[in-house]
């Protein structure tokens, strides 16, 4: 009996002394600062948007999937500044990130405009999804924002635009001779290369310069953002399902800020960009479909281009691709590695 009390109280003893130490340990790991975060982002979209509203339920998301370890405050457009100063302000640590887009860093590198539209390139969203997780884009995307004291979390798409036209565009022929209103750089380039006269011009004055005739047709948004607007009263016609562009916003943050970060809540922001970027393109593709549907109570009818002209139209856009990249080392293997997923996928 004593030696079984003996070998029971050394038992207990070895239990207890391999517990002590993991109890320790455990003891010894209180929660640091560091370990939770509260951020500032801002976006590009206007409050009240369906955008906004979607970025909002982003930010939820992360508080959510972290257990309320970090906080993300969403503010929307113009908040804290103006759309241009939006990259700077996160770079210099104003705003710890941002929904923001490639389009208004162009003049640090074209890069940016290559990695975040490449115009004509897509079919689909989900196409680019692809090429950006598993066919390199994101590794050169975070080398490049990297460069600019910034990390690359992610992009997030809001779908393919529409082009509103007064006349039908059936095919890149009918492009001759229209005077439609798109932002220097790709797009207009390649309207030029099939005749068309791009018009720059401020969104604001859209909608009277397709009234009065100024304008042919518009690059503007997704089907249900031209509806919005109402353009579809003075631009009967609408080439949908979209192909022309695909802009991608993102999510960036402050590079010493994302350093800070524990890799767990690296990861569930990582996660959560991901599916903002899924939840963006579906939810405006529902409203697009909606809008599809009754189109022709609205008066407006609804032009899709054959794959015969939309290959067309992007084979002739590779060499806008590739002009426009010749300045930056950087743009150009953002299109060289878009171009080699694009033959990939059976698009070029």
């Amino acid at each position: 009996m004593s030696g079984d009390k003996t070998t029971a109280t050394r038992r207990g003893f070895l239990a207890a002394g391999a517990a002590a130490p993991l109890a320790l340990s455990m003891a010894a790991r209180p929660v640091r600062a560091a370990e939770t975060a509260s951020w500032r982002f801002q976006t590009l979209w206007a409050a009240g948007s369906i955008n906004m509203k979607i970025f909002q339920d982003f930010c939820a998301n992360v508080g959510a999937m972290s257990g309320g370890r970090m906080e993300i405050e969403p503010l929307a457009g113009g908040s804290v500044v103006g759309a241009m100063e939006l990259y700077d302000a996160v770079q210099n640590g104003i705003l710890d990130g941002q929904n923001g887009g490639g389009g208004y860093v162009a003049q640090k590198d074209v890069a940016f405009v290559m990695l975040g539209d490449l115009a004509g390139a897509y079919e689909r969203p989900d196409q680019m999804q692809a090429w950006y997780e598993y066919g390199g884009g994101k590794e050169l995307a975070r080398e490049l924002y990297a460069e600019h004291g910034t990390y690359h979390v992610g992009l997030v798409w809001h779908g393919m635009e529409s082009i509103p036209s007064k006349k039908p565009i059936r095919g890149t022929a009918d492009l001759q001779g229209v005077k439609m209103r798109a932002p220097t750089g790709a797009v207009s380039k390649i309207l030029e290369k099939f005749g068309g006269a791009p018009v720059p011009m401020p969104g604001g004055e859209v909608y009277t310069a397709l009234e009065q005739g100024v304008l042919d047709a518009t690059d503007w948004g997704t089907l249900s953002m031209n509806v919005d607007l109402g353009f579809e009263k003075v631009a009967p016609y609408a080439l949908y399902p979209g192909f022309h562009s695909m802009p991608a916003t993102d999510i960036v943050v402050n590079l010493d800020r994302w350093n800070a970060l524990p890799d767990d809540l690296k990861e569930i922001l990582t996660v959560a960009t991901r599916d903002f970027g899924r939840d963006m393109y579906q939810r405006l593709m529902v409203e697009d479909q909606r809008v599809a549907q009754t189109a022709g109570e609205r008066g407006l009818t609804l032009i899709d281009w054959p794959q015969a002209e939309r290959r067309r139209f992007r084979e002739t856009a590779v060499d806008v691709w590739r002009e426009l990249a010749a300045e930056s080392p950087m743009a150009t293997r953002i299109v060289d590695s878009q171009v080699d997923f694009l033959q990939q996928i059976g698009l070029l």
